[in-house]
């Protein structure tokens, strides 16, 4: 047998190193009973041929995972944005609604492909050149300052948003284990003719060690939202780990621009003062309607361009 140590401790390729091990018992057992038994040497020299071949296509499949690519498939080719209400009721989930019609208007801007993922604007996928290198850090909760068009007595109201941002790649980071995903199949719902209504093409992927679940049912086949639920659900368990990583790391992430979680407030939109100011970089910018028409750019630059600053050793001031 090989040495697989490193295969067992890396998450792309250790269910396959399992697999490895468990044929290399089962060679071992093969092995004493073509010693032991003459009758049934034939069969076993068989079996013995048999598991061997399948040991070292697992071996040789783990190398291939693992194998440097040269950069193909490093870098995103998309991005899937996830927007959740907060803090604020109704006014949250208008506020968060509100968020991915700002990166939908962006992205227009851009040029980039867009698609809605879901019967709402929940999710969103945005495909272009450099899309995920702009929208990366916007990842966190965004909070609304501003006076709820309900609310009589002129009070201002707080209310959050959550975004999530993940990468689509060619070649995921994580291979995911095929035992450790339940797959569901309904009917998609929402515009989309007969097919809608008669086949069962939407499809809702569960990821049993972390939780972590995704639905796709903007594709017209059962296959390619099954293959578009694979790529997002590879996504979601990347930024998992990356953020599980983060959290026990979190002395040494501490100057660095966000953390990429969820949890962390990034940013706030006050309406009264029409002002937004990101607060990992204390930078604010003002005119919110004309940032809500996915006027951007600036501000996007200039939390990217910090974020890089300090990746190369710049001070987060």
């Amino acid at each position: 047998m090989e040495d697989i140590s490193a295969y067992k401790e890396n998450p792309k390729t250790a269910y396959l190193a399992l697999e490895y091990e468990r044929l290399g018992k089962e060679l071992a057992r093969v092995a004493e009973m073509e010693k032991e038994d003459a009758s049934l040497a034939e069969l076993a020299h068989e079996e013995r041929v048999s598991l061997e071949a399948q040991q070292k296509a697992l071996f040789e499949q783990m190398e291939a995972i693992l194998a440097p690519d040269e950069g193909v498939g490093d870098e995103p080719v998309a991005v899937v944005m996830e927007f959740r209400a907060g803090a604020g009721g109704d006014e949250a989930a208008l506020f968060a609604t509100e968020l991915a019609r700002m990166y939908l208007r962006y992205a227009e801007r851009k040029g980039y492909e867009t698609k809605h993922l879901d019967e709402g604007l929940a999710s969103i996928e945005i495909k272009g050149k450099d899309a995920y290198n702009f929208l990366r850090y916007e990842t966190g909760v965004h909070r609304v300052q501003r006076i709820p068009a309900t609310e009589k007595s002129g009070r201002i109201h707080t209310s959050t948003a959550s975004v999530a941002i993940l990468p689509i790649r060619t070649h995921p980071k994580f291979e995911l284990n095929p035992n450790d995903i339940v797959m569901e199949f309904s009917r998609a719902g929402g515009a989309g003719g007969q097919n809608v209504n008669k086949v069962e093409s939407a499809v809702r992927l569960v990821h049993t060690p972390t939780g972590l679940e995704v639905r796709s049912q903007s594709e017209r086949s059962q296959k390619a939202n099954r293959d578009k639920a694979m790529q997002i659900l590879a996504a979601k368990v990347e930024n998992y780990e990356e953020e599980k990583a983060a959290k026990e790391h979190a002395e040494a992430r501490k100057a660095q621009i966000g953390t990429g979680d969820r949890s962390e407030k990034i940013r706030t939109y006050n309406f009264t003062q029409d002002r937004v100011t990101d607060h990992r970089i204390k930078e604010s910018w003002h005119n919110i309607p004309k940032i809500l028409e996915g006027d951007l750019d600036d501000m996007l630059d200039t939390v990217k361009a910090r974020a890089e600053s300090v990746a190369e050793g710049g001070v987060n001031e």
